[in-house]
C-alpha cells in the first residue's frame, strides 16, 4: 500500500484506489478531495461564465435589433401574430407531403446509391463500362446544381408528353430529389467501401466465399457501419430540400405559405414554414451527433472497426 501525508502530517491512502489497513473502508486522500473540489469549482465557474456572455450576447442582439430603424416595419411583415396563426395549420398540413417525400426518397435514394457505388467498385475489364457509367453520373448528379434539375424534370418531362409517364409534380420533384441525392450516397458509400482493408476480402476468399459473397457479408456491413454519420447528414439535408418540390406547384409546407404570403403581402407565413423545418430538422441533427459520438467512443475503446 501506498502510504502519503497530508498536510497535517496524518498518514492517508494514496488516491489512486489503495485500501489503508486489512478490510479498512476506503478513505480517499486529502489530494484527491482537493482536486475533487478544484474540479467543481472550475464546472461551476465555467457554467456561470457560458451562462453570463450566453445572455449578454443575447441582450446586445436584441438592442441592436430592436434600435434598429426599421425594426417596427420588419415587425409588422415578418412577425405578425395574425398571420402566424392563419399559416400555422395550413403550413402543418403541407408538411405531410414533405415528410413523407423524405421517407420515399430516402428509401430510394439508399437503395440506388448502394448500387451505383458497387458498381463503381466492381473489378475486371469486363465491368469497364459499368463503372464509367456509374462514373459519369456521380459526376453529372453532384455538378448539377438541384435547382435546375428539378426544373428539368418538373417542367421538361411533361412536355415530352411520353404515353404512361406521370406529369404530377410531387412524383416528378420526388424523382429530381432522388436522382441528384443517389450520386451523394454513392460516394458516401464508395468511401466506405474502399476504405475497408483489403485483407478483409482476401480473408473472406480463403475461406472459400465468392467475390459477390464476400462484398455482401464482409465489406458492405464495414462499409456501411462507418459511413452512417455522413449518411444521416445527406437524410437531413434531404429533409430540408424537400420544400424545393414547391417549384412545381405542390402544395407543401414551403408552398402553402407562399400561397398565404402572396395573398396578405405579408412574410410572416415564411417565418412560420422556416421555424416548423427547423423544428422537424434539429431532432434529426441531434441524433447524428449521437450516432457519430457513440461510434466514434466505440472506435477508440476497439469496439468497432
Amino acid at each position: 500500500m501506498t502510504v502519503v501525508k497530508d498536510e497535517s502530517g496524518r498518514e492517508a491512502a494514496d488516491d489512486e484506489g489503495d485500501m489503508p489497513g486489512g478490510g479498512d473502508a476506503y478513505v480517499p486522500s486529502q489530494r484527491r478531495l482537493d482536486r475533487e473540489r478544484h474540479k467543481r469549482t472550475r464546472a461551476r465557474r465555467a457554467t456561470a461564465i457560458a451562462a453570463v456572455s450566453t445572455l449578454v450576447t443575447a441582450v446586445v442582439l436584441y438592442v441592436v435589433v430592436v434600435s434598429a430603424p426599421g425594426w417596427e416595419r420588419t415587425k409588422e411583415t415578418f412577425f405578425d401574430g395574425h398571420y402566424a396563426r392563419e399559416a400555422f395549420p395550413k403550413v402543418l398540413e403541407g408538411l405531410w407531403l414533405n415528410i413523407r417525400l423524405l421517407l420515399i426518397c430516402g428509401v430510394l435514394v439508399l437503395v440506388l446509391g448502394m448500387l451505383i457505388a458497387i458498381a463503381r467498385t466492381l473489378r475486371g475489364p469486363v465491368f469497364f463500362p459499368l463503372r464509367v457509367l456509374a462514373a459519369a453520373y456521380t459526376d453529372f448528379f453532384r455538378g448539377l446544381p438541384l435547382i435546375i434539375n428539378l426544373m428539368i424534370v418538373v417542367f421538361g418531362v411533361p412536355a415530352l408528353r411520353l404515353q404512361g409517364v406521370t406529369v404530377d409534380p410531387v412524383w416528378l420533384g420526388g424523382a429530381a430529389l432522388t436522382l441528384t441525392y443517389s450520386a451523394y450516397v454513392a460516394e458516401v458509400f464508395r468511401a466506405g467501401i474502399e476504405s475497408v482493408h483489403p485483407s478483409q476480402r482476401a480473408a473472406a476468399r480463403s475461406l472459400g466465399l465468392s467475390n459477390r459473397q464476400a462484398l455482401r457479408h464482409v465489406v458492405l456491413p464495414q462499409a456501411v457501419r462507418r459511413q452512417v454519420p455522413p449518411l444521416l447528414n445527406d437524410l437531413v439535408s434531404l429533409q430540408k430540400d424537400t420544400g424545393l418540390v414547391s417549384i412545381g406547384g405542390a402544395i407543401d409546407a414551403v408552398r402553402a405559405s407562399d400561397i398565404i404570403a402572396q395573398r396578405a403581402l405579408n412574410y410572416t407565413p415564411y417565418i412560420v414554414a422556416g421555424l416548423v423545418f427547423v423544428a422537424l430538422t434539429i431532432p434529426m441533427t441531434r441524433f447524428t451527433d449521437w450516432v457519430t459520438a457513440r461510434m466514434d467512443r466505440q472506435r477508440a475503446q476497439g469496439g468497432t472497426t
